[in-house]
């Protein structure tokens, strides 16, 4: 019994004492390094990680003013549900929400769809919705 329990004692010493002396080379492709970074990096404009989910897009005009006095009209009635103008031109877009999911997105929509009517919504890259 002594014999076999200090074999094996010895089998596992010389064992990792092979290890520590060894060293191992990880072969791989330099693109993985590329692609692992890309996917940790927050892409400009955005400060913050984005996800893909929705937005309502409530309105749209040439003017900002006309944008910027529906944005006010909005944030009146819902403080907590955040409001982006974005300007494609010759455009401005006010889009409201970061929304998980299209549930809801449509619960807001059901809501605001008497102030506005030609409201829709979109699939697109959101921050992190707010935990309130």
């Amino acid at each position: 019994m002594r014999t076999s329990l200090s074999s094996i004692l010895f089998f596992f010493l010389a064992l990792s004492s092979a290890a520590q002396n060894k060293n191992i080379e990880t072969i791989k492709d330099p693109r993985i390094d590329v692609l692992v970074k890309k996917q940790g990096e927050v892409i400009p404009p955005a400060t913050v990680p984005q996800i893909i989910g929705f937005r309502i897009q409530l309105f749209f005009d040439t003017d900002k003013e006309k944008v910027d006095d529906a944005r006010l009209l909005f944030i009146g009635k819902y403080p907590k549900i955040d409001t982006y103008v974005f300007y494609n031109a010759p455009n401005y877009f006010l889009k409201v929400g970061n929304f998980r999911t299209q549930m809801e997105a449509e619960k807001i929509k059901k809501a605001i769809d008497n102030e506005f009517p030609t409201n829709f919504i979109l699939k697109e890259l959101i921050n992190l919705p707010r935990i309130d």
